[in-house]
């Protein structure tokens, strides 16, 4: 057992501010609390699990201490000796303090092996008796501490965990780093942190320390957490009911730093109203004086230059002097030099050292003086936008006022076309504030403006809060039927949860065709997902639009239109070509154009299905193009992965891979079709990336699909997780998630087999799991709808799938036959992943061929294509099949019976293994197979030839009998 000796001292901070009990320690310290840093932590981990050393770097609050502790609590079960130090600032000036803490309690175990003047310098020096110092008694005290941890280290590993090396006392320092430097292989490795503020080549607390630290040892740098990590971090610590909207300001005020954010997480749930939209975050007390401290330097015109600063979007001195403050130059100068600024090489701005400094400025800033900063910067500014905003800034609390209220309605219009939709939504609120309740538009009005605004930029929680509070006051149908929509909108894949929301629309949309058009489309979306059903989901679909049509809503017409070319589409209905023309003519919506649920993304899914790869990638790269333009955020998820399965297609693995992955990232940050983004990433891992991370995200799209009652992408998920499985190599788990996408297809209505490309999975898995006939009735049920629509590319899968059942009967020309022309087909079609695995079959079918010699050579053709993929999962396939076959199997003995030769292909290479004498694993391992798969195939084999057991598959083997 590890002897631990945790001498560090009580530390509640890093830095000057008071950290919070839940924060400073770390629950258990798991692993998995070490939010955001998976890679730092696991290139720490890795580094130590060698025997190295490591040097955890960064600035104040970015969470060193919580990645040292869990580190420290996994690897002390391996160290024999743990000794620890935390240093603190007002202890820095005592020498040796450092060296006490990590040798004081085992000063009489190692005391002993220590020459004498080693251990009278060594006992001087952490008793404070005597008068030793570096000066007097240096080379002796420096070997003294290297004999201490050689000694420590002869009866088992010894672990140091040095927290805050930047408040270590130097004397404590030097030696510490004399005998870092002089360990060699003695087995003491240095786990420490240490606070950096700039980059590593500018930082010279950062050089100082790795040139005392050992020569193996790894610096590794914490950087700021994304806004996602941040959301995460918040949530952990039980701050999960912020608006995106809010988690996104914390995680820019914070810089992304944790302490920071939770420390405005915690102010936030402190509060007693949250800030609303466009107002700054609550900064507390803590991490005020944290950054402010400098403040006091500075002159009052500097300090009021600066509050000017704060308060602007973009400031640079020409605007600071527009707004007053004549001498900017020279008092951004001045703040400059005490560090509140940094300097910007590429331009003029005036940018603050870290975004707290100036959100801690502003909010200590009493409300008179910003309400001045804001009304000088509603003249200076040149952007309109930015007028309107400071113009209501500096006026809040002062009541309504229509000519306020319709300057910011033109600004967060004008916001709305430069694609900014949240600051549209942030400065429709504040219209709405100062809009008289007579006027006309009135409060309400603009407030769902800005609902549907936020519902454009993805912040689907605001958007819902502001619907509601409209809903609770409006009287207008044309308000609250609007507010419902965003209601519903918000919900996204979730829809069944505010199934209540319908009959309560319908009656505020009375017989308004406009109005009754808007609930019918979302009326449509429900019978899709909720239902699963395609058939019901198309009639409502044209239902509201012809509603639309005659209330002239050419917006919810062309959604309308577009829903019910998709449906026509995935159903296979012969009607879909025509109504994607109509959703397509003019006059368009550009904002529908665009849209993922347009005519645009119609357009887009059957060119896919048609097997049109280059139009639909220029399509769907051009919808991309225009909605990061608009700032679209939920259709900018979507047609990445759009896009990604584009790229799948066509065999560009690694590409689709990175697509997949940034969709997925974004779909995160902003909780926007997660379940979508797992799934097509899980199809992307399965083919360029981790077969087990590709399982990972399967199950997580399947599991969001039954959360959230998605009966349409539960399918789509489901599909992913048989591909997965099937590249994993485990075709019974493939067989049962396939089987299920095939029931939810079929009463879905769901008749396009190229909607979900899974028909040619499942039939190669049901004959991997030795069930032939069930994989034909697959192939030929498919085959029929394939040749109806004309779907070349599924056609050529399934004939790919139906040579490996006929190379199962021993139909071994009909199959290659079968498999040279279905890889052609794919090849000319420009499918790139699904050719390579035709090449696949084909190599796997020449080496089956009796008399041919196994080895690499028909391998290689398929080695080719998927390295041209970038398809990492199949190329280890490929080469687990070349091991296979090169290592045997050996042809089955001569006595074989001739019951033998009846057997399915797989179950004659099992039987054949089994006579070798292997195990179901190894026969498993070889046959890139499941032991499931292997049992199940055993079983088959018993019955068919009559046996009961292995022991009597060998007798066969040796010409015995069986009893």
């Amino acid at each position: 057992m590890a002897r631990c000796l945790t001498l560090a001292r009580t530390r509640h901070s890093e830095g000057a501010v008071t950290v919070p009990r839940d924060f400073a320690e770390s629950a258990g310290f798991r692993s998995d609390l070490v939010i955001g840093r998976e890679e730092s932590f696991g290139a720490a981990r890795e580094q130590l699990a060698r025997g190295g050393s490591v040097l955890l770097h960064g600035p104040a609050g970015i969470g060193k201490s919580t990645v040292l502790r869990t580190l420290a609590a996994e690897y002390a079960r391996t160290s024999h000796t743990v000794l620890r130090c935390s240093a603190t600032e007002s202890e820095s000036h005592l020498p040796f303090l450092a060296l006490a803490d990590l040798l004081g309690l085992v000063l009489d175990d190692v005391s002993q092996a220590l020459p004498a003047a080693q251990r009278t310098a060594l006992e001087s020096a952490l008793t404070g008796r005597g008068e030793s110092t570096l000066q007097r008694d240096g080379l002796a005290l420096r070997l003294a501490v290297l004999s201490a941890l050689r000694a420590l280290a002869a009866a088992g590993p010894v672990l140091v965990v040095a927290d805050d090396l930047q408040w270590l006392d130097p004397a404590s320092a030097e030696l510490l780093g004399f005998a870092a430097r002089r360990l060699g292989e003695t087995p003491v490795r240095l786990l420490c942190a240490v606070r950096t503020e700039g980059p590593e080549t500018e930082d010279a607390a950062y050089d100082r320390h790795v040139r005392a630290s050992p020569p193996d040892t790894r610096a590794v740098r914490l950087g700021p957490l994304t806004r996602a990590q941040v959301a995460t971090l918040l949530g952990e610590r039980g701050y999960a009911g912020l608006h995106r909207a809010t988690v996104r300001d914390i995680h820019r005020t914070s810089g992304g730093n944790p302490l920071f954010a939770l420390e405005l997480g915690r102010a936030l749930a402190e509060s007693p109203a949250a800030p609303r939209p466009g107002e700054p975050l609550p900064v507390p007390t803590s991490l005020r004086a944290l950054v402010l401290s400098r403040l006091e330097m500075l002159s009052d015109e500097a300090r009021r230059t600066l509050l000017v600063a704060s308060a602007g979007a973009r400031p640079t001195p020409a605007l600071l002097r527009a707004a007053g403050r004549e001498n900017a130059e020279a008092e951004t100068a001045q703040a400059a030099a005490l560090g509140l600024l940094a300097t910007d090489p590429e331009g003029p701005t005036v940018r603050f050292a870290h975004p707290l400094i100036s959100a801690a400025l502003y909010a200590e800033a009493p409300a008179p003086e910003r309400r001045a900063a804001h009304a000088a910067l509603s003249t200076a500014a040149s952007d309109p936008i930015e007028r309107a905003r400071h113009l209501a800034l500096a006026t809040t609390g002062t009541g309504t006022d229509p000519e306020v209220a319709a300057r910011l309605a033109e600004a967060a219009s004008l916001a709305r076309d430069r694609g900014a939709p949240s600051v549209a939504a942030s400065l429709g609120l504040l219209a709405a504030r100062h809009t008289p309740a007579d006027s006309a538009p009135g409060p309400d009005e603009r407030r769902v403006a800005a609902a549907e605004d936020a519902i454009t930029a993805g912040e689907q929680d605001l958007a819902r809060d502001i619907a509601r509070e409209v809903l609770t006051r409006a009287t207008a149908p044309g308000d609250r039927v609007r507010a419902w929509m965003v209601v519903i909108e918000a919900a996204g894949q979730a829809i069944g949860e505010v199934d209540a929301v319908f009959p309560q629309a319908l009656a505020d949309a009375g017989d308004d065709p406009r109005l009754l058009a808007q609930v019918h489309y979302q009326l449509a979306w429900r019978s899709l997902v909720v239902q699963g059903d395609f058939a019901q989901g198309r009639e409502e679909a044209a239902h509201a639009a012809r509603l639309a049509a005659r209330g002239a809503d050419r917006r919810t017409e062309l959604l309308a239109l577009a829903f019910q070319a998709q449906c026509e589409t995935l159903m296979g209905h012969p009607d879909a070509p025509a109504t994607i023309g109509r959703a397509l003519a003019e006059p368009q919506d550009p904002r529908v154009a665009c849209h993922h649920n347009g005519a645009g993304s119609s357009r887009f899914r059957w060119l896919v299905m048609s097997d049109r790869l280059a139009e639909a990638r220029a399509t769907v790269t051009t919808l991309l193009r225009e909605v990061r333009r608009r700032g679209m955020a939920e259709s900018e998820v979507h047609y990445l992965r759009f896009l990604a399965e584009t790229e799948l297609h066509s065999g560009h693995c690694g590409r689709a891979l990175e697509l997949a992955r940034e969709s997925l990232t974004l779909a995160r940050d902003a909780g926007i079709g997660e379940g979508a983004g797992a799934m097509q990433a899980a199809l992307a891992e399965a083919a360029g990336g981790d077969p087990g991370r590709a399982l990972e995200l399967a199950r997580e799209a399947v599991r969001r699909a039954e959360e959230d009652g998605d009966a349409v992408y539960l399918s789509r998920a489901l599909a992913a997780l048989g591909h997965a499985n099937l590249v994993a190599g485990d075709a019974g788990a493939a067989v049962r998630a396939l089987r299920r996408v095939r029931e939810l297809e079929a009463g879905a209505g769901i008749t396009d087999p190229a909607r979900g490309r899974w028909q040619g999975d499942l039939a190669e898995a049901l004959v991997r799991t030795g069930e032939p006939a069930e994989a034909m009735d697959v192939i030929e049920v498919s085959r029929a709808h394939a040749l109806r629509l004309g779907r070349g590319s599924v056609l050529a899968v399934l004939d790919r799938s139906e040579a490996l059942v006929r190379a199962g009967r021993g139909e071994h020309r009909a199959a290659v036959a079968r498999l040279t022309s279905a890889r052609e087909r794919l090849a000319g079609l420009g499918y790139g992943l699904e050719e390579a695995r035709a090449a696949f079959a084909l190599a796997e079918l020449h080496a089956e061929r009796p008399g041919r010699a196994p080895g690499a050579a028909s391998y290689d053709e398929a080695t080719r294509l998927f390295r041209r993929c970038r398809s990492l999962p199949w190329l280890e396939r490929v080469e687990a099949a070349v091991a296979a076959r090169s290592a045997g199997p050996s042809p089955a003995p001569a006595a074989t019976p001739d019951g033998l030769a009846g057997l399915a292909a797989m179950e004659r290479q099992v039987a054949a293994l089994v006579m070798e004498g292997a195990t179901n694993r190894e026969i498993a391992a070889r046959l890139f197979v499941s032991v499931k798969t292997v049992e199940a195939t055993l079983t088959r084999v018993y019955r068919k030839l009559g046996i009961r057991s292995r022991v009597d598959l060998v007798r066969l083997a040796a010409g015995g009998r069986t009893d």
